[in-house]
């Protein structure tokens, strides 16, 4: 049952749920924000992981 839980029409479905909710002129600026905050998750874990790696030496 959760195998096969998202299928290529969810995605569709998706994608048109958030141009009716939010619009197409805000979604390139979400993409933005959430490609930006992505990037930073993944610098702040990246520090916390060489910290850890000095600590233990």
């Amino acid at each position: 049952m959760i195998r096969n839980a998202l299928e290529p029409w969810h995605l569709v479905v998706l994608l048109v749920v958030c141009l009716v909710v939010f619009g197409s002129k805000k979604l390139p600026d979400m993409a933005r924000s959430l490609g930006k905050s992505a990037r930073i998750l993944k610098a702040e874990s990246r520090a916390m992981r060489s910290e850890d790696d000095r600590g233990s030496r």
